[in-house]
């Protein structure tokens, strides 16, 4: 149990400290085999050990996404990546390198998960060495594919010049009937190969119909928006209900909103699915939780910390809707990194980029060994990249003399450690027994879901007024900043620009309490709220005269027109 502070007790916001149970089984179905991504087939490319199978997903899928190495067994988990050809979509699988005998623990469970992939594709993709030529470990594998249902494709990798080409025909002796010479580092064959890829798959699937529908009515929608046959929709303050009273100057946001209301509205139309990143140091039950969470062993899990290298993507099925889990690597301290093997440091940079590209990011932590500097500088870049974010306090069940008291208190402990993350739920969890983890992805959709809201303009200038009114800005160098105006600018995450006569002058304590009117008003809750401060100026739209001026203008007793109109209202 880490050490406690002596801190006034606050109570954590019901967002932290929610204990519902888990959704019913029923309602988390894993996408068993990863054909239920949008109804694609499966491809998965198999063989012995350092034979270029990265090398070949790499290419196929169009981009560096397994990690390379020239050694042998670097990859351990199954890798998938989508994959086209001759205007076929399908799933390309990635695995470790066949090995009939061994006595490894974690080579076992390498085995067992290329097993996985073999049945579950729909064609095999037989990589073999034609600088080596025919092995007993091609023969092992050969055997073991034998038995596998669907079509087999051999290729004969290394294959970069002609002579190479004409040592892959000695692999005719496996038992299958042609053997593709390639190069998968230089792409040389790589064409015929796909070819007989596309071929050998299986007819499309009412889905993947559907999607090529949906695609070209989108591309022609695109296409004739282009040629201004069409415009594109727009969500502006009109459709927020009415004109609310707001700062002065707000009037002059109108033209800027317009424009941000339409990106917004695109934006948060996309139908991706959310992207769950579960990130932490080794050996905190990552792949544990992940495994949990779908009911099956898509990840190697062992106590050797590090086994984990590449970031693996696997869609899971959650009520209606798909969520993409993303299992990475465990990230080390920087010195450890560096003097570490090469695979480390990729599978390190590896675990970086996946959480640049999700959406919701769940910081695992070992509620043994409690929240660790490391852990905090994770934290750190997950805030810096504008992620949301779950703090899942693993392996809770062996947390000793427990009380009612114990779970607050750790939160308490944690925020207090941190206080930058006092905007994170934290929930205490088991990876091994299924304690709440199903609860963990519950927070992690409903996150996703408050980092694309929308605030309207007319609200959140209500709520900016009424936060001034409540407390000024400070003086700064003997001036007071006045705020005019905001609108919200951008979301995932929620972005606001604020719009003042001297944006500098604005001190970070005033930041922070922006930040919490805006939480207390509208949630956000496990999302930062990134708030932009500019001068007046700078928003480039021409500045309206004062009702105040038009009324000396005008003459006592007479009103401006702008003041008839609002008392119309």
């Amino acid at each position: 149990m880490p050490r406690r502070r002596r801190a006034a007790p606050r109570r954590c916001r019901r967002s932290c400290t929610t204990r519902a149970p888990p959704r019913p089984r029923a309602l988390l179905r894993p996408v068993a085999r990863a054909q239920a991504q949008a109804g694609l087939p499966v491809v998965a490319i198999v063989g012995r050990p350092n034979v270029g199978k990265s090398t070949l997903f790499n290419r196929m899928v169009g981009k560096r996404q397994a990690i390379v190495e020239d050694r042998a067994r670097t990859t351990r988990d199954r890798m998938y990546g989508d994959a086209e050809w001759n205007g076929r979509r399908f799933v390309v699988v990635d695995t470790g390198g066949l090995e009939v005998d061994t006595a490894d623990p974690i080579e076992l469970k390498v085995q067992e998960q290329a097993r996985l992939a073999i049945g579950e594709a729909d064609v095999i993709l037989f990589l073999v060495d034609a600088i080596s030529g025919v092995t007993p470990a091609d023969l092992e594998a050969a055997e073991l594919l034998r038995t596998a249902k669907a079509p087999l494709i051999v290729a004969a990798n290394k294959a970069d010049n002609t002579a190479r080409e004409a040592d892959a025909a000695e692999f005719w002796s496996l038992g299958w009937e042609e053997t593709y010479a390639i190069s998968a580092s230089h792409g040389r064959g790589t064409g015929d190969l796909l070819d007989a890829i596309a071929s050998a798959l299986p007819p499309e699937s009412e889905s993947e119909i559907a999607r090529k529908q949906r695609e070209a009515e989108a591309d022609e929608w695109a296409r004739d928006v282009a040629a201004g046959r069409l415009e594109p929709f727009v969500v502006g303050d009109e459709a927020d209900g009415g004109d609310d009273e707001e700062l002065d100057g707000t009037d002059e946001a109108d033209g800027v909103a317009a424009r941000w209301d339409a990106a917004i509205a695109v934006e948060a139309a996309s139908d991706e699915p959310a992207a769950v990143a579960f990130v932490g140091r080794p050996n905190v039950g990552k792949s544990s939780l992940l495994n949990s969470l779908l009911g099956e062993d898509r990840a190697i899990v062992s106590e050797v910390p590090g086994t984990t290298r590449d970031a693996i993507d696997t869609t899971l099925e959650w009520g209606r809707s798909e969520v993409v889990l993303i299992d990475t690597a465990g990230i080390r301290r920087r010195g450890k990194v560096a003097s570490g093997p090469a695979a480390e440091r990729y599978s390190t940079l590896r675990s970086l980029k996946a959480i640049s590209r999700a959406d919701v990011a769940v910081l695992v932590i070992d509620a043994v060994e409690g929240l660790t500097a490391q852990d905090a500088h994770v934290a750190g870049y997950i805030v810096e990249e504008g992620k949301g974010l779950v703090i899942a306090v693993n392996k809770w069940d062996l947390v000793e003399s427990k009380t009612d008291r114990t779970f607050d208190q750790y939160v308490e402990w944690i925020h207090n450690e941190v206080p930058f993350l006092d905007f994170a739920p934290v929930l205490s969890i088991s990876a091994k027994t299924g304690q709440r983890v199903g609860r963990v992805l519950e927070m992690a959709i409903d996150i996703w879901g408050e980092r694309r809201k929308r605030v309207a303009t007319a609200e959140l200038n209500r709520v900016l007024r009424a936060a001034a009114e409540r407390q000024t800005p400070p003086i700064v160098k003997g001036r007071r900043p006045k705020l005019f105006y905001g609108t919200q600018a951008g979301v995932a995450p929620p972005t606001f620009v604020f719009f003042a006569n001297d944006s500098a002058a604005i001190h970070f304590s005033y930041r922070r309490y922006l930040e919490n009117r805006l939480r207390a008003e509208f949630g956000f809750d496990g999302t930062p709220i990134k708030l932009i401060f500019r001068d007046r100026e700078s928003a480039r739209l021409p500045r309206r005269r004062s009702s105040r001026r038009a009324t000396a203008r005008q003459g006592p007793g007479r009103r401006s027109p702008a003041s008839a109109r609002r008392s119309k209202r």
